[in-house]
């Protein structure tokens, strides 16, 4: 599975609540409505920086997480009519592009939490090796 990574800052001038609201508001939105964002991508998620307490100051306003299942999937999407006319220009009304950066991804889970009934937390190991016959 293919993963995108947009790391994103927010227009100048703009505040960055305005810019959370907008993310999460009006822009998701508008890239869930349109069609090919069901038949084309496999996950799509928004994140925004919290305060941490010893951690550095953020690098960036926010992340976008696209995943597609292959290049193909990422094609038919992004040159989608509805994706350049509708998904596309919405970007730079909030997003200042010259400061986005991308990673272009393959993800590997490593761990997994679950949550039993029971309501203790206990943290499964993917295994990174192949097992031989």
């Amino acid at each position: 599975m293919l993963k995108l990574i947009f790391m994103i800052n927010r227009v100048e001038g703009m505040s960055y609540e305005r810019f959370v609201e907008y993310h999460r508001d009006r822009h998701a939105p508008l890239f869930t409505s349109i069609p090919e964002a069901g038949s084309y991508v496999r996950r799509y998620t928004v994140s925004h920086p919290v305060p941490a307490e010893n951690y550095p100051p953020r690098a960036y306003d926010g992340l976008t997480e696209i995943w597609f299942e292959d290049w193909e999937d990422h094609d038919a999407f992004f040159t989608s009519e509805n994706y350049r006319t509708l998904v596309n220009p919405d970007e730079a009304r909030f997003i200042d592009m010259d400061s986005v950066a991308v990673m272009v991804t393959e993800e590997k889970e490593v761990v997994r939490r679950t949550d039993p009934a029971d309501g203790h937390h206990r943290r499964e190991a993917v295994s990174a090796i192949t097992a031989r016959s």
